[in-house]
């Protein structure tokens, strides 16, 4: 029965049958069963009982299987050449929990990593106040609000062409372009809907930014909370169609976790919140930060402009 459920679970990730069904909910459990069919092979392997032909056999073709599609993750890819003096531009991302994030916390990693562009989600007008009031406005004159619409954009460097981002998305994302080296980088702040409220919706958000990256060319950076990792079907197409790198998997970090962050004993379980830029950048570093107060850990990168 547990190798059913892993082939099952296996079938559904390589027909990304999670596209638009509850399955979706499923498939962010794909690196833990990875660890279980592992362990499945080990037991096999070693209780007599259960050392015979068809369970080894089986059980060795699902875990080969499960490391064939988690491996490559943990593998940095092959850097393109970036010189020396290349132009960097520092993003972070962080759900504020509907501003309950502590302000002042976000205000100092902003400091400490010398960040660039924030984006920001579930920020009410109460958190926008709650940052001013903890000096961002100082840090980062330049801002791009909507409480109305869910995220916002904070920076160092003037913003141009902000607003909505026209896309058939639950809530409307924030979108701005700043320059970087005469460069114009396009930034989308991202918000999906959620599988486990309708995995429908949180599918069609998904698809309208892939619409979006195809049409944005090589310098976008789209970064918020996806609520979905690199195993579901619809961000594996955002990712391919829309020529989009994850800079966690471009690096080699392979399992990030961000979500859910502040609960106590136990620990963040998913990795919903990325950093996804497209081919005119490339990601030097990528790491996760938790900020008091908010279920969700910050997520903070370099990007590089390429030549």
């Amino acid at each position: 029965m547990l190798l059913a459920a892993l082939f099952a679970l296996l079938v559904v990730r390589l027909a990304g049958l999670d596209a638009g069904t509850p399955l979706a909910v499923a498939v962010v459990l794909f690196p833990y069963a990875a660890v279980i069919s592992l362990l499945a092979l080990i037991t096999t392997l070693s209780v007599p009982a259960l050392r015979s032909r068809r369970p080894v056999i089986a059980a060795g073709l699902i875990t080969a299987a499960y490391v064939v599609l988690l491996v490559p993750r943990f593998v940095p890819h092959e850097e393109p050449h970036i010189p020396p003096q290349a132009p960097e531009l520092r993003v972070a991302t962080l759900n504020t929990h509907v501003g309950q994030g502590d302000a002042r916390a976000l205000v100092e990693l902003v400091k400490s990593e010398r960040i660039d562009v924030l984006a920001v989600q579930e920020l009410p007008a109460t958190g926008i106040k709650a940052l001013a009031e903890a000096g961002l406005g100082k840090v980062m004159p330049h801002q791009e609000l909507h409480p109305e619409n869910d995220s916002s954009l904070y920076s160092r460097i003037p913003l141009t062409h902000g607003g909505p981002l026209e896309a058939d998305t639950a809530w409307p994302q924030t979108t701005a372009q700043v320059k970087v080296g005469g460069r114009a980088v396009r930034l989308v702040a991202v918000h999906t809907y959620y599988p486990l409220g309708d995995a429908d919706r949180w599918t069609k958000d998904m698809s309208a930014l892939t619409t979006v990256a195809r049409d944005s060319g090589p310098d976008t950076v789209f970064l918020g909370d996806f609520n979905a990792t690199v195993d579901h079907a619809p961000m594996r197409e955002l990712l391919a169609s829309g020529g989009l790198t994850d800079t966690h998997a471009e690096l080699g970090e392979g399992w990030p976790r961000t979500w859910p962050a502040g609960k106590g004993l136990l620990p963040p379980l998913l990795h919903l919140d990325h950093v996804l830029h497209g081919s005119g950048l490339a990601g030097t570093s990528v790491t996760e930060r938790t900020i008091p107060g908010t279920d969700h850990r910050a997520v903070t990168a370099t990007l590089a402009v390429l030549p």
